[in-house]
This record gives C-alpha cells, structure tokens and sequence, in this order.
C-alpha cells in the first residue's frame, strides 16, 4: 500500500511541476494568434452592430446557433434572434437610431477551431433623444470552419453593472 501512495505522490508531483512548466512558458505563438483571430472577430461583430450591418452580423452567427437567455429564461435558434433584432439593424442603418457593442472577457479558452469565451458585453442605443446602457454576463460557444468563426451558442447569462464591467477594463478587445 505504502509503495502505491508513494508512487501516487510521484505522479502527482510530476504532473504539477509539468503544470508549472506550462504556466511560465505563458501563452504559445499559436494561441496569441487565435486569440488574435477571436479579438478580429468581436471587433467585426461591433462593427455590424455600429453600422446596421444585418447581413456582417448574422455572417458571425453558425446557421444552428442558439441563444440562450438566463435573464428570460429562454432558449431559442439564433435564426429567431436574428429575425427580432433585424429592425433595429435597419434603424441602425437608416440613421433612425445608434447601436454599439463592446466586449470585455474574464476567460478566454480555444484551440485551433474552437473557442469558449466568457465575459461581459455592454450594449448601448440611443433613439429620438433617449439612451440605453445594459451590461449583460455572457458567455459565448464559438467554432472556426472555412467561413471563418462564428458563434454556435450566445448565453446572455444576467445583468451586469457597470462596476463589473469597468472591472474587466484591462482584458478588454483591442480596438476599444
């Protein structure tokens, strides 16, 4: 039993001191240049948004995506998403109103297809004299094919404040 336990502790060290080892190397070449895709592709999506840009948007969105609304309680095909927010990208356009989005992240995890990224977005329209702000917790499923990414599954989780949003100002995209 003794010389179990004692090889146990051995792999267990092992396995920490390869931990380590990954940690103090920090993030590889390959994984800032995903990160750098992904930062390209959120950046596109506040662009569609600023601009009333229905059809850029919706080419950021897999064809089975699925919304996932923790504050409406709700699931839904991102296809229906799309369908309701189309007018206000046609106001957007149209000048009738002003969309942004921006983009802030607490984690950030990929591979070379795939993404899973975690944070908060801050939604802003103004319209005929009157703004609204919402920061909203979210989490989004994302995977790269030769459309390039697009998100499979948006979980807009809960409200946020603004303090937590300011609090994730150092980990923001780029470009904002």
């Amino acid at each position: 039993m003794s010389k179990c336990l004692a090889w146990l502790c051995g792999v267990l060290m092992v396995v920490a001191n390869g931990f380590d080892e990954i940690r103090a190397e920090g993030p590889s070449e390959v994984s800032q240049q995903k990160t750098s895709e992904l930062d390209a592709y959120w950046i596109r999506v506040s662009q569609s948004v600023g601009e009333g840009d229905f059809a850029g948007y919706s080419a950021t969105c897999h064809p089975l995506g699925v919304l996932v609304s923790g504050v409406k309680q709700t699931s839904y095909p991102l296809t229906e998403a799309l369908a309701k927010w189309k007018e206000g990208f046609e106001d957007t356009r149209a000048k009738r109103m002003k969309a942004s989005v921006e983009f802030r992240f607490s984690q950030r995890l990929h591979d070379a297809t795939t993404a899973h990224e975690t944070g908060i977005f801050r939604y802003a329209t103004s319209r005929d004299g009157e703004s609204s702000i919402s920061y909203i917790h979210f989490e989004g499923l994302l995977h790269k094919s030769e459309a390039g990414w697009q998100i499979m599954m948006e979980y807009q989780k809960s409200i946020a404040t603004e303090a937590e949003w300011m609090a994730l100002e150092t980990k923001r995209a780029p470009g904002k």
